[in-house]
């Protein structure tokens, strides 16, 4: 998947989250991502994250400490 896409998904599960307070919206972002993708997808977020995060929401930087990383193929 290319990593504007996995971008977009990322700070769309952020854009629903919002409106609740911050901690809660971080949680659900990270249950979400841990929860519905797969190993392949989070490590392509990491891979954006580990580069600055550039074109992610602050939201999904904040839950990064709760998302999954998976080991390298």
């Amino acid at each position: 998947m290319s990593l504007e896409k996995l971008t977009y998904m990322a700070n769309q599960i952020a854009s629903f989250f919002r409106s609740q307070p911050e901690d809660k919206a971080v949680a659900g972002i990270a249950n979400h991502i841990n929860d519905f993708w797969e190993p392949r997808m989070r490590l392509q977020l990491f891979e954006i994250l580990d580069a600055g995060g550039d074109g992610l929401s602050p939201l999904v930087i904040k839950a990064a400490d709760q998302i999954r990383r998976p080991k390298a193929a």
